[in-house]
């Protein structure tokens, strides 16, 4: 039976909680046994879009093995057709009914929209402007207030925008889809969003996450 949202956010608290201890476990759960297991399918319980960040993988972090998480990766934890695609495809093949929006402090593609905001640049890849692109309405109002208070180029605005950054991005899956809007309001999907500390290993659950108690 898969779990329910709530069943499948306290394990992700509970393995980041191994995780920050280094007391992980998941190597075990990746052993040659677990991979036969897996050949024939799969039943992750959660849903994970996070950013590429080498420094952010998932499956670490979250203490989970083989077979437990369906990972999506893209610069900026950004969400395009094919992040809600993906989304979409997993929640209803394996019925799996939480998905994480996955930031952390000091995301690099929110460095680089700030930057863009600041200074725009003529010589950027379009490539990696439709990411910047994705980010900057989240950023720019940030941006803009930082500047009225001569708060330009904190340490406050970055924290500030790499959870706004999170926030759209949960949003848009929230809003963004009609398949994942009424597997919200009729089959229990939750969809968080989440931030990860470099400096500390902790992911705090911040976005559309029920109050611990």
């Amino acid at each position: 039976m898969m779990a329910t949202a709530l069943e499948a956010l306290a394990r992700l608290q509970a393995g980041n909680q191994r995780f920050v201890a280094g007391q992980g476990t998941a190597a075990a759960q990746s052993a040659p046994g677990r991979r036969d297991e897996l050949v024939t399918g799969q039943a992750p319980f959660a849903v994970v879009l996070g950013c590429s960040d080498s420094r952010v993988p998932a499956e670490i972090v979250f203490d989970q093995g083989l077979g437990d998480l369906f990972v999506i990766r893209v610069a900026g934890n950004v969400v395009a057709p094919s992040q809600i695609g993906s989304v979409e495809f997993a929640v209803d093949r394996f019925g799996t009914r939480l998905v994480v929006v996955l930031g952390h402090s000091q995301c690099g593609a929110v460095q680089a929209t700030i930057e863009e905001l600041k200074r725009p640049s003529a010589n950027r890849s379009p490539n990696l402007g439709s990411i910047v692109n994705r980010i900057r309405p989240a950023v720019e109002p940030l941006v803009e207030l930082a500047a009225l208070d001569d708060q330009d180029g904190s340490d406050g605005l970055m924290n500030r925008a790499v959870r706004a950054n999170i926030r759209a991005a949960a949003d848009r899956l929230r809003h963004g889809s009609q398949i994942l809007e009424q597997m919200i309001t009729e089959q229990g999907l939750l969809v968080v969003g989440a931030e990860y500390s470099l400096e500390t290993g902790e992911v705090e659950f911040f976005d559309g996450a029920p109050p611990t108690p």
